[in-house]
């Protein structure tokens, strides 16, 4: 009987234990999002998409985030030529996926609590087929969230993303608002 009641009780602590370490508190966030992304050329383009986020509070200010977004556009490409015939454009699709993970400091102020991030991963381009790659991707941002309910509220974020397609560095811009889920 006493090792059945010691084996409880251990077992008992070590539930305690673990669900200490499973975050208490977070959020979801997903809605629209804007890239000026260099896609095509050395030319920034506009793209639209959207992202979304999952966030794990690691203490009251501090959390693990997953970042996923997508985001698409066109451009006219000049296909090249040889002399003396005229050069051709074609319409070019393109989209861009990032996968990111890291870090997220962050501080209630009343009904806002603004945030700041450090994410590191993946970035993913592929334009119609012609061409793809994969890359280290960073993105470094932060931005506002504006509780309007207990468990509803709306973001704004804004974040300087680098990815490293083809051999080439490109930074980036992304714009990202939407409807933020508090858990």
């Amino acid at each position: 009987m006493l090792r059945i009641s010691a084996t409880l009780l251990a077992l008992l602590a070590l539930t305690a234990a673990a669900s200490a370490q499973v975050p208490t508190s977070g959020n979801i966030f997903f809605g629209y999002s804007y890239a000026s992304a260099q896609v095509f050329s050395q030319d920034h383009n506009n793209l639209n998409g959207w992202n979304g986020s999952l966030e794990g509070k690691v203490f009251p200010w501090v959390g693990i985030v997953a970042d996923i977004s997508g985001h698409y556009g066109s451009d006219d490409v000049v296909v090249p030529c040889l002399p003396p015939g005229p050069c051709s454009t074609i319409r070019a699709d393109a989209s861009v996926y990032n996968v990111l993970f890291g870090p997220r400091v962050s501080a209630s102020v009343g009904k806002i609590r603004p945030f700041a991030h450090a994410l590191f991963g993946a970035g993913h381009v592929s334009t119609n087929g012609f061409n793809s790659d994969t890359s280290f991707a960073t993105a470094l941002g932060g931005g506002i969230d504006y509780r309007m309910f207990p468990v509803v509220g709306w973001r704004v974020q804004a974040d300087y993303v680098q990815d490293r397609f083809f051999g080439d560095t490109q930074n980036n811009f992304r714009l990202s608002t939407g409807i933020v889920l508090h858990f």
